[in-house]
């Protein structure tokens, strides 16, 4: 089994804005770090720091909205962009107000609004329970797009790592064993069952698809991606061959 990685994607605000990088440092306790460092409670959720469920925090899955939110970390915070507003620079730590009045309008009325900006724990506010590197197959997004009719963004499924160089689906194989990219070793976990995030449109924040029908009617499954552990740490970049 050959294979490249072909991108890097970091999300500094965990369901608000993907950052593409070079390359990214791995670790056991922080999986990718910088990745999910910072959250956006709900105002129904428990107000800690702790790690809690996607669904206590703003999100794409509740509002597609956020889908279209790019991201630049900076020396001194984030710089956050969406077509329909001006960009947002600000630091987390000193003005974590300025995030909920940002995108207040880009969420939805029904659902709970944002509360409070929060820093995760040092794993990340993951969308599971362990620190988590995502590892996705661009030769499965493109059996995906195919059975779609449309072209399927990779940003849907804010995923860290993709490979290219697979046979489709051959990303589930490597679920039987360690791998290894660049200076770092990773473990593997489990897929990733999806959620309704992956139906909004990067580009615009609408949804346009039904990803998990799609998925069912093709593949039989309501996965996509699959979950690894850091078992050593090291750099990973851009062009690094899969082992």
């Amino acid at each position: 089994m050959t294979g490249t990685l072909a991108h890097i994607w970091r999300h500094p605000i965990k369901g608000i804005g993907s950052e593409a990088c070079d390359q990214i440092e791995l670790t056991p306790e922080a999986a990718v770090v910088g990745d999910r460092a910072w959250a956006l409670l709900n105002a129904e959720a428990e107000d800690t720091d702790a790690w809690q469920p996607r669904r206590n925090f703003l999100q794409v899955a509740s509002g597609p909205a956020l889908a279209a939110v790019g991201a630049v970390s900076t020396d001194t915070g984030v710089l956050l962009t969406h077509p329909d507003r001006d960009p947002l620079d600000f630091k987390p730590e000193t003005d974590p107000a300025a995030l909920g009045a940002w995108i207040s309008d880009l969420w939805p009325d029904n659902r709970p609004g944002p509360a409070r900006l929060v820093k995760a724990p040092t794993q990340g506010m993951t969308d599971v329970e362990f620190a988590s590197v995502s590892i996705g197959n661009l030769s499965s997004l493109r059996a995906l797009s195919q059975k779609a009719g449309m072209h399927i963004d990779m940003r849907r499924f804010r995923i860290n790592l993709w490979l290219d160089g697979l046979a489709p689906w051959e990303e589930i194989d490597l679920l039987s064993r360690d791998i290894t990219l660049g200076g770092a070793t990773l473990s593997p976990v489990e897929p990733i069952e999806r959620c309704r995030a992956p139906d909004a449109n990067p580009q615009n924040g609408q949804r346009d698809i039904g990803m998990l029908r799609t998925l069912e009617d093709g593949w039989d499954t309501r996965n996509f991606g699959v979950y690894f552990k850091v078992k050593s740490g090291g750099t990973v970049a851009v062009g690094d061959t899969l082992q």
